[in-house]
């Protein structure tokens, strides 16, 4: 059977959860249309009709009012259910809709948002999932548009009932104006850069406050906008006029800083499949054994010069958002370390190269060993560089001269802040047990002396 719903190869068996969708339409289409029976539904019954008003929603563009004044007659969950198929649909089979079913989804989507409906924030987060970094074909700029749209002009209302939506929103677009304003020559993407930065400079200043929830990665994610006119006059004011945002209590950036990210902004920059396939090789794939997977991996998700800016936002989830248990630390299991080394030796462009190694050190710079699971975010550095040697030294020195500069230069203003970061973390793996000790970075020949120098100095001032 051909589908109306999604791509698929003439050889490819039908999705189940479209099959059901699907069976559920035509088990009860002559009743898709008014007039609508005034039969109270049993559970079944509304379980069936919310599955076959949601395929017609998607394959009946022209019916579209309809069906959702059907939905709006029927509903008596706070439209749970109805938004749990939509959250399902765009997890597990977004990337294989046909256009049109795309575009009917994100009218669902609206209405979802129109009527506040149980689950929301939840259908959101998975569409905003959806949105590729790096990725500038007309259908991934089309999504980011759409959501735009559906957040800014409902931005008031969000506010009020699902404001955790909108900040998840300006981590997402504060991340994807990185990667737009670096293209060039790209249909359409100079007035898409024009409403996300508009997005963005309005939820700041409008809304400091609430922005200051996602902690110090909006501060990661604000300084590769610097360049960014519109940005400019935002970071004068952060750095020198706090007061002006007229939040009680801000009164330094380091306040930023200080603030752990909750995990789950770690997972808006990678998609749900994405995810699923790192987590597979963390928990599952034998060391040594894990090329195939990682090939696999690359061909999917890194192919193009631009798309492996995604690894930035894998290095950051890997680091903060996934930490094995010591059965997993313990195990033949592939380590984080080594799908780290394996990710920042791909060929990337100079500035995705920098921001990645940033990503990793991130937690080194304002450590703070109070946050128990901030040891689990700064282990995978450590482990890195004292495990490529002595085969893989270029990766130690380059990762050791990059901690340098991060300590001579990230924030001259809050040097000792910054040092005080790094040793405490230097510190805390010592202690914990992640490392014995740090003679084999500071005895091994293929270590440069004068990386070697530096941290014999900082271990001591530490």
């Amino acid at each position: 059977m051909v589908s109306v719903l999604t791509q698929r190869s003439p050889h490819e068996a039908e999705n189940p959860f479209e099959a059901n969708l699907r069976e559920s339409f035509c088990s009860i289409e002559p009743n898709l249309r008014p007039p609508f029976p005034l039969t109270i539904p049993t559970p079944d019954q509304y379980s069936n009709l919310n599955r076959a008003i949601l395929y017609g929603i998607l394959t009946e563009p022209s019916f579209f009012k309809v069906h959702i004044k059907h939905l709006h007659g029927i509903v008596t969950d706070g439209y749970e259910y109805f938004t749990c198929l939509l959250v399902r649909l765009v997890t597990k089979s977004y990337d294989k809709l046909v256009g049109p079913a795309r575009r009917q989804l994100v009218l669902a989507a609206h209405e979802m948002v129109r009527v506040s409906a149980v689950g929301l924030d939840c259908l959101l987060v998975v569409l905003l999932r959806q949105i590729y970094g790096g990725d500038f074909t007309e259908e991934n700029l089309w999504l980011c548009l759409e959501m735009l749209r559906l957040l800014s002009g409902d931005r008031a209302l969000l506010l009020e009932e699902q404001p955790s939506v909108l900040t998840g929103a300006l981590y997402v677009f504060l991340r994807l104006l990185a990667d737009h304003c670096r293209a060039s020559g790209v249909p359409k993407i100079e007035s898409l850069r024009k409403m996300e930065i508009e997005f963005c400079v309005k939820m700041l200043r409008e809304n400091f406050s609430l922005c200051l929830t996602i902690g110090k990665d909006l501060v990661r994610l604000l300084q590769d906008l610097v360049h960014v006119p519109d940005f400019c006059a935002f970071w004068r004011d952060l750095l020198y006029n706090p007061s002006s945002f007229g939040v009680d209590r801000f009164s330094d950036i380091s306040m930023i800083y200080s603030t752990q990210t909750p995990k789950w902004y770690f997972l808006l920059r990678i998609t749900p499949e994405m995810e699923s396939r790192l987590r597979f090789l963390m928990t599952r794939v034998k060391f040594g054994s894990q090329k195939r997977y990682q090939i696999w991996f690359a061909k999917k998700f890194l192919a193009g010069p631009e798309k492996n800016s995604v690894i930035i936002d894998i290095v950051r989830f890997i680091c903060c958002a996934h930490h094995p248990s010591n059965d997993i630390i313990h195990s033949d299991i592939i380590p984080r370390w080594a799908l780290l080394g394996w990710l920042l030796k791909s060929s990337m462009k100079n500035y995705i190269e920098a921001n990645s190694k940033l990503a990793l050190f991130y937690d080194w710079l304002f450590f703070d060993e109070k946050v128990e699971s901030t040891i689990m975010n700064v282990e995978p550095a450590i482990l890195l560089m004292v495990h490529s040697l002595p085969k893989y030294a270029d990766i130690t020195n380059s990762l050791l001269e990059f901690l340098f500069i991060l300590l001579d230069g990230y924030d001259l203003e809050r040097k000792e802040l910054v040092a005080r970061g790094i040793c405490g973390a230097f510190r805390a793996l010592l202690r914990k047990g992640v490392v014995q000790s740090y003679d084999v970075l500071i005895s091994c020949d293929m270590v440069s002396s004068d990386l070697k120098e530096r941290l014999v100095k900082l271990l001591s001032d530490c």
